[in-house]
């Protein structure tokens, strides 16, 4: 049954300056919500059991979209694993239970599909969750996405708390990190492309095989599935936010490549990791409940290196919050 959201209701978006959470506050201004809160890192460490618990004491947030965490590619993850692990464990602990002890009407928690078994049954369905051994290179940041799932599975059945989760596929968008040792993939390509052009060289080298595959969802279609879950779903059971679409890591470049840099050359380097060799998740519960994507690739590629050309990016970093 779905709710209805006053326009001046208080929602609290965490993470707001990051990819995911500066585009739902964008989608949630342009439909006319006009009492957003947010605040910086440096005013509330989302760490910090105490400072998090006064803060929702002093603005009591009704609705929470918790986005909040310390992301990263293939190479952050796999070099940073103790990070990730503590940082994204404490963000969603200390939030989930400021929500409850304050009187969230609900949240929204969102998770990452690395959460599923590295070797999974494609596509990817939410009951795969726990069903088999995680890819190495990011367990540390998907066992903490994997326990705030839980954490809100608690709150439900503990509480009877509103709480739900949803995990998102691979993002792209305007407000990425396009740090070359930091960022995911996508990002990695566009300024290694923007890079190749602007220095004159021939070829672009993208790592790993090329072979896996990968969906990519615009990240304004998130902030849209998002408004959209809090007013349509209220499961335990987390739910799947793609396309339903995926491509080799090959053909990502090639179009990236076309939009970026058409003369450049690809050359592929085996000796790094590939990670998950195919990550493309199962939507149809989402699609029955009425919403799907609306970018599609070319548009989206071609609108996000806009972006980056026009702030002139490629130094952030790689916490959000």
């Amino acid at each position: 049954m779905a709710i209805q959201i006053p326009s001046d209701a208080r929602i609290y978006v965490t993470g707001h300056r990051g990819l995911v959470g500066s585009a739902v506050v964008r989608h949630l201004k342009a439909q006319g919500y006009t009492n957003l809160l947010t605040v910086t890192r440096q005013e509330v460490d989302l760490r910090a059991g105490q400072a998090v618990d006064a803060w929702f004491a002093q603005h009591r947030p009704e609705y929470v979209i918790h986005v909040a965490g310390t992301v990263g590619g293939i190479h952050a993850n796999n070099t940073r694993p103790a990070e990730f692990l503590y940082d994204n464990l404490m963000m969603h602990a200390t939030v989930l239970r400021a929500a409850w002890q304050h009187d969230v009407q609900k949240l929204l928690y969102l998770g990452s599909s690395c959460i599923y078994p590295r070797e999974c049954p494609q596509p990817i369905q939410e009951t795969s969750m726990l069903n088999g051994p995680l890819e190495r290179t990011n367990d540390g940041y998907a066992i903490a996405k994997i326990a705030g799932v839980v954490s809100c599975q608690a709150y439900r059945r503990q509480y009877g708390c509103h709480f739900i989760s949803a995990m998102p596929t691979n993002l792209y968008g305007p407000g990425d990190n396009f740090d070359l040792e930091d960022s995911h993939m996508f990002a990695a390509l566009i300024h290694k492309f923007h890079l190749a052009k602007e220095r004159g060289e021939p070829q672009v080298q993208v790592w790993g095989t090329g072979a896996p595959r990968r969906e990519m969802l615009h990240v304004d279609d998130l902030a849209d599935a998002c408004l959209f879950l809090l007013k349509h779903y209220d499961e335990e059971m987390t739910i799947n936010v793609g396309t339903g679409q995926d491509a080799t890591i090959r053909e990502l470049a090639e179009q990236i490549a076309e939009v970026v840099y058409p003369q450049a050359e690809l050359v592929f380097d085996p000796s790094k990791p590939d990670g998950t060799p195919r990550k493309l998740l199962d939507v149809s519960r989402l699609h029955a409940l009425g919403w799907k994507h609306k970018i599609e690739l070319a548009d989206g590629i071609r609108a996000t290196y806009d972006w980056f050309l026009e702030h002139n990016l490629g130094k952030t970093a790689g916490r959000v919050s």
